[in-house]
Protein backbone atom coordinates (compact mmCIF):
# COMPACT_ATOMS: atom_id res chain seq x y z
CA UNK A 1 0.00 0.00 0.00
CA UNK A 2 1.35 3.32 -1.15
CA UNK A 3 2.01 5.82 1.83
CA UNK A 4 2.09 9.79 2.61
CA UNK A 5 5.69 9.37 1.07
CA UNK A 6 4.66 8.30 -2.65
CA UNK A 7 2.27 10.67 -3.32
CA UNK A 8 3.45 14.02 -5.30
CA UNK A 9 3.12 16.84 -2.82
CA UNK A 10 0.70 19.44 -2.06
CA UNK A 11 0.31 22.66 -4.31
CA UNK A 12 1.34 25.74 -1.79
CA UNK A 13 -1.84 27.11 -1.29
CA UNK A 14 -0.19 30.17 0.97
CA UNK A 15 1.45 31.16 -1.98
CA UNK A 16 -1.06 31.38 -4.68
CA UNK A 17 -3.28 33.35 -2.11
CA UNK A 18 -0.08 35.72 -1.86
CA UNK A 19 0.10 35.23 2.06
CA UNK A 20 2.29 33.66 4.99
CA UNK A 21 1.37 30.43 6.37
CA UNK A 22 0.73 32.01 9.59
CA UNK A 23 -2.06 34.18 8.12
CA UNK A 24 -5.26 34.87 10.02
CA UNK A 25 -8.49 33.39 8.90
CA UNK A 26 -9.29 36.81 8.03
CA UNK A 27 -6.01 37.91 5.91
CA UNK A 28 -7.40 34.40 4.17
CA UNK A 29 -10.20 35.82 3.27
CA UNK A 30 -8.77 39.36 2.61
CA UNK A 31 -5.97 37.78 0.32
CA UNK A 32 -8.90 35.09 -1.57
CA UNK A 33 -10.93 38.87 -2.71
CA UNK A 34 -7.86 40.26 -4.06
CA UNK A 35 -6.26 37.30 -5.99
CA UNK A 36 -9.69 36.33 -7.08
CA UNK A 37 -10.49 39.51 -8.18
CA UNK A 38 -7.60 40.03 -9.75
CA UNK A 39 -7.36 36.83 -11.30
CA UNK A 40 -11.20 36.30 -12.56
CA UNK A 41 -11.52 35.03 -16.15
CA UNK A 42 -14.20 37.49 -17.11
CA UNK A 43 -11.55 40.45 -16.42
CA UNK A 44 -10.82 39.65 -20.33
CA UNK A 45 -12.94 38.77 -22.98
CA UNK A 46 -14.20 35.40 -23.89
CA UNK A 47 -12.41 35.14 -27.25
CA UNK A 48 -8.85 36.09 -25.19
CA UNK A 49 -5.97 34.20 -25.35
CA UNK A 50 -5.61 34.92 -21.50
CA UNK A 51 -9.05 33.04 -20.76
CA UNK A 52 -7.60 29.58 -20.37
CA UNK A 53 -4.86 30.78 -18.21
CA UNK A 54 -6.72 32.90 -16.26
CA UNK A 55 -9.00 30.27 -15.97
CA UNK A 56 -7.19 27.53 -14.48
CA UNK A 57 -5.42 30.09 -11.80
CA UNK A 58 -8.93 31.19 -10.93
CA UNK A 59 -9.44 27.78 -10.28
CA UNK A 60 -6.42 27.48 -7.79
CA UNK A 61 -7.13 30.56 -6.07
CA UNK A 62 -10.74 28.99 -5.07
CA UNK A 63 -9.27 25.66 -4.15
CA UNK A 64 -6.89 27.03 -2.00
CA UNK A 65 -9.50 29.31 -0.47
CA UNK A 66 -11.59 26.32 0.19
CA UNK A 67 -8.65 24.52 1.71
CA UNK A 68 -7.13 27.51 4.35
CA UNK A 69 -11.02 29.17 5.62
CA UNK A 70 -11.96 26.16 7.09
CA UNK A 71 -9.70 25.20 10.64
CA UNK A 72 -9.83 21.57 9.68
CA UNK A 73 -9.25 21.34 6.02
CA UNK A 74 -6.25 23.88 7.07
CA UNK A 75 -4.95 21.33 9.34
CA UNK A 76 -4.68 18.35 7.10
CA UNK A 77 -2.72 20.16 4.33
CA UNK A 78 -0.61 22.05 6.81
CA UNK A 79 0.34 19.08 8.20
CA UNK A 80 1.36 17.42 4.88
CA UNK A 81 3.12 20.79 3.83
CA UNK A 82 5.47 20.33 6.72
CA UNK A 83 6.08 16.63 5.85
CA UNK A 84 7.12 17.48 2.23
CA UNK A 85 9.34 20.31 3.51
CA UNK A 86 8.04 23.39 2.78
CA UNK A 87 8.83 26.79 4.76
CA UNK A 88 6.80 27.61 7.66
CA UNK A 89 7.79 31.00 7.35
CA UNK A 90 7.23 32.08 3.39
CA UNK A 91 5.65 30.46 0.93
CA UNK A 92 7.21 28.39 -0.81
CA UNK A 93 9.39 28.26 -4.06
CA UNK A 94 6.96 26.55 -6.38
CA UNK A 95 5.05 27.91 -9.18
CA UNK A 96 1.47 27.37 -9.18
CA UNK A 97 1.08 28.05 -12.56
CA UNK A 98 2.98 24.91 -13.94
CA UNK A 99 1.60 22.38 -11.21
CA UNK A 100 -1.82 20.49 -11.01
CA UNK A 101 -3.98 20.50 -7.96
CA UNK A 102 -3.59 16.58 -6.76
CA UNK A 103 -7.09 14.82 -6.70
CA UNK A 104 -8.21 12.07 -4.74
CA UNK A 105 -8.22 9.79 -7.94
CA UNK A 106 -4.75 10.75 -8.83
CA UNK A 107 -1.79 8.22 -10.10
CA UNK A 108 0.28 7.61 -6.71
CA UNK A 109 -2.86 9.00 -4.64
CA UNK A 110 -2.99 6.56 -1.64
CA UNK A 111 -4.33 6.77 1.46
CA UNK A 112 -3.79 10.04 2.33
CA UNK A 113 -6.94 12.15 2.22
CA UNK A 114 -5.88 14.54 -0.75
CA UNK A 115 -10.05 14.63 -1.19
CA UNK A 116 -9.17 17.45 1.49
CA UNK A 117 -7.05 19.85 -0.28
CA UNK A 118 -9.04 21.85 -2.88
CA UNK A 119 -12.56 21.16 -3.81
CA UNK A 120 -11.60 17.73 -5.67
CA UNK A 121 -13.85 18.44 -8.62
CA UNK A 122 -14.09 15.61 -11.03
CA UNK A 123 -14.49 17.39 -14.19
CA UNK A 124 -13.85 21.20 -15.11
CA UNK A 125 -17.36 21.78 -15.66
CA UNK A 126 -17.37 20.70 -12.01
CA UNK A 127 -14.47 22.67 -10.64
CA UNK A 128 -16.05 25.65 -13.02
CA UNK A 129 -18.90 25.33 -11.22
CA UNK A 130 -17.46 25.59 -7.87
CA UNK A 131 -15.29 28.24 -8.13
CA UNK A 132 -18.74 30.49 -9.65
CA UNK A 133 -20.45 29.20 -6.37
CA UNK A 134 -17.18 30.06 -3.60
CA UNK A 135 -17.02 33.40 -5.34
CA UNK A 136 -20.49 34.94 -5.87
CA UNK A 137 -21.13 33.96 -1.89
CA UNK A 138 -17.66 36.53 -1.59
CA UNK A 139 -18.69 38.44 -4.32
CA UNK A 140 -22.35 39.60 -2.52
CA UNK A 141 -20.17 39.94 0.73
CA UNK A 142 -17.74 42.52 -0.91
CA UNK A 143 -21.00 44.06 -2.21
CA UNK A 144 -22.67 44.38 1.07
CA UNK A 145 -19.82 45.78 2.50
CA UNK A 146 -19.40 48.63 -0.71
CA UNK A 147 -23.37 49.21 -0.58
CA UNK A 148 -23.75 47.57 -3.45
CA UNK A 149 -26.26 44.92 -1.96
CA UNK A 150 -28.34 44.62 1.12
CA UNK A 151 -30.06 42.15 3.12
CA UNK A 152 -29.38 38.55 3.20
CA UNK A 153 -30.59 38.02 -0.36
CA UNK A 154 -27.68 40.41 -1.34
CA UNK A 155 -30.44 42.35 -3.34
CA UNK A 156 -29.16 45.13 -5.40
CA UNK A 157 -29.61 48.58 -3.84
CA UNK A 158 -29.92 52.11 -6.14
CA UNK A 159 -26.57 52.70 -6.10
CA UNK A 160 -25.40 49.01 -7.65
CA UNK A 161 -27.75 50.18 -10.44
CA UNK A 162 -26.49 53.31 -10.91
CA UNK A 163 -22.68 51.92 -10.77
CA UNK A 164 -24.01 49.16 -13.89
CA UNK A 165 -26.24 52.23 -15.71
CA UNK A 166 -22.63 54.39 -15.73
CA UNK A 167 -20.66 51.29 -17.58
CA UNK A 168 -22.34 51.15 -21.09
CA UNK A 169 -25.23 51.21 -23.34
CA UNK A 170 -25.26 47.14 -23.74
CA UNK A 171 -25.79 47.53 -19.72
CA UNK A 172 -28.33 49.84 -19.94
CA UNK A 173 -30.31 47.42 -22.27
CA UNK A 174 -29.77 45.12 -19.66
CA UNK A 175 -31.25 46.88 -16.80
CA UNK A 176 -34.32 48.09 -18.76
CA UNK A 177 -35.33 44.66 -20.49
CA UNK A 178 -35.37 43.56 -16.97
CA UNK A 179 -38.54 45.86 -16.14
CA UNK A 180 -41.39 45.14 -18.58
CA UNK A 181 -43.21 48.48 -19.76
CA UNK A 182 -39.93 50.40 -18.27
CA UNK A 183 -39.00 53.35 -20.50
CA UNK A 184 -35.35 53.71 -21.42
CA UNK A 185 -35.96 57.03 -20.25
CA UNK A 186 -37.67 56.10 -16.90
CA UNK A 187 -34.01 54.50 -15.80
CA UNK A 188 -31.53 56.73 -17.23
CA UNK A 189 -29.85 59.50 -15.80
CA UNK A 190 -30.38 60.51 -11.65
CA UNK A 191 -33.54 58.45 -11.65
CA UNK A 192 -31.46 54.63 -12.18
CA UNK A 193 -30.88 55.00 -8.62
CA UNK A 194 -34.45 54.55 -7.80
CA UNK A 195 -34.78 51.28 -9.91
CA UNK A 196 -34.91 47.89 -8.22
CA UNK A 197 -34.80 44.24 -9.52
CA UNK A 198 -38.53 43.44 -9.83
CA UNK A 199 -37.91 39.86 -9.99
CA UNK A 200 -35.51 40.01 -6.81
CA UNK A 201 -32.60 38.55 -8.25
CA UNK A 202 -28.87 38.79 -5.86
CA UNK A 203 -26.04 41.28 -7.52
CA UNK A 204 -24.21 37.74 -8.30
CA UNK A 205 -26.98 36.97 -10.70
CA UNK A 206 -27.50 39.96 -12.15
CA UNK A 207 -23.27 40.24 -12.56
CA UNK A 208 -23.67 36.71 -14.17
CA UNK A 209 -26.43 37.90 -17.22
CA UNK A 210 -24.34 41.28 -17.65
CA UNK A 211 -22.57 41.74 -20.97
CA UNK A 212 -19.22 40.40 -21.21
CA UNK A 213 -17.50 43.85 -21.53
CA UNK A 214 -19.32 45.15 -18.23
CA UNK A 215 -18.90 42.24 -16.14
CA UNK A 216 -14.94 43.20 -16.42
CA UNK A 217 -15.99 46.81 -15.85
CA UNK A 218 -17.65 45.82 -12.77
CA UNK A 219 -14.99 44.06 -11.48
CA UNK A 220 -12.03 46.37 -11.83
CA UNK A 221 -14.33 48.91 -10.30
CA UNK A 222 -14.59 46.71 -7.39
CA UNK A 223 -10.86 45.02 -7.21
CA UNK A 224 -10.11 49.08 -7.37
CA UNK A 225 -12.09 49.76 -4.07
CA UNK A 226 -10.82 46.63 -2.09
CA UNK A 227 -7.11 47.08 -2.72
CA UNK A 228 -7.71 50.99 -1.70
CA UNK A 229 -9.25 49.43 1.76
CA UNK A 230 -6.29 46.83 1.78
CA UNK A 231 -3.62 49.71 1.42
CA UNK A 232 -5.45 51.80 4.25
CA UNK A 233 -5.96 49.14 6.78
Amino acid sequence: MKTIRDVNPPMDYYKILDISPNATQQQIRDAYKKQALKSHPDRVPSDSPERPARTKKFQQINDAYYTLSDPSRRRDYDSARSYHGFSNTSAGDSDPEEEEIPRPNAPGGGGFPWSSFGFGAKNANEEEKFSNEQFGSVFEEMLRDEGLAEGQEARPTSKFWSLVGGLSGGAMGFIVANFPGALAGAVAGNRLGAVRDARGKSVYSVFQELPQGDKAKLLSELAAKVFAHAIGS
